[in-house]
């Protein structure tokens, strides 16, 4: 199972197969106040259970069993929303590109900078709570629209690209009276307090 955060505030995720490596970073990190796991394998951290915000995962680039950034896209693939900070032995600027192209928070050198691996680990906190907040509001959106009848769907469609009563009554064939007693469902359904919401709403559906 693939974690997608932490109930504990600030758990970094350490992932390096050098012993030496995770007992550096644990500690640094710790004294900086963060709660740390470490792990010798992408198995390890894999294992990890899910549970909530916020998170990151300080990954290691080179390890014997897959790349760093194999095990990225391999999480990415899987859709998880921790952040990645890679760490790098090696200044190469292909593998930095292809990182951050993917969305990692930053590439790192070894021996990594105390102050520039804080502030990525700072900076990837701030991102998984927005995404995590994000997928919530998308979760309860779509809980919401669940509960509109096959109808109601097409009136929030409707409504939803601008069209008027008169114009959404046209392209279903139906009365216009109909179409705003259906409107006012979708409102309520929905828990839109104006069309504003609705459209705001069916954006967050399309994404």
């Amino acid at each position: 199972m693939i974690p997608q955060g932490s109930d504990i505030a600030g758990l970094v995720h350490v992932l390096d197969d050098d012993e030496h490596v995770r007992i550096a970073l644990a500690r640094l990190l710790r004294a900086a106040g963060f709660e740390v796991r470490t792990h010798a394998s992408p198995a390890s951290y894999l294992a990890e259970p899910a549970t909530v915000s916020p998170c990151c995962l300080v990954l290691d680039e080179r390890m014997p069993e897959v790349s760093g950034l194999e095990m990225q896209e391999a999480l990415v693939r899987e859709g998880s929303a921790v952040p990645i900070i890679f760490l790098t032995g090696h200044g190469d600027i292909p593998m930095s590109v292809r990182a951050m192209r993917a969305g990692a928070i930053d590439v790192l050198t070894k021996p990594v900078d105390r102050d520039l691996l804080l502030g990525a680990v700072t900076a990837a906190f701030a991102r998984h709570a927005t995404a995590v907040s994000g997928q919530q509001q998308l979760d309860e959106v779509k809980g919401r629209y669940g509960k509109l009848t096959a109808r109601e769907r097409e009136v929030f469609e409707g409504v939803s690209a601008g069209k008027l009563n008169k114009q959404v009554a046209a392209d279903l064939d139906i009365s216009e009276r109909t179409v705003k007693a259906h409107r006012s469902q979708v409102m309520e359904k929905m828990q839109a307090r104006s069309v504003a919401d609705l459209v705001r709403a069916w954006e967050l559906l399309q994404r």
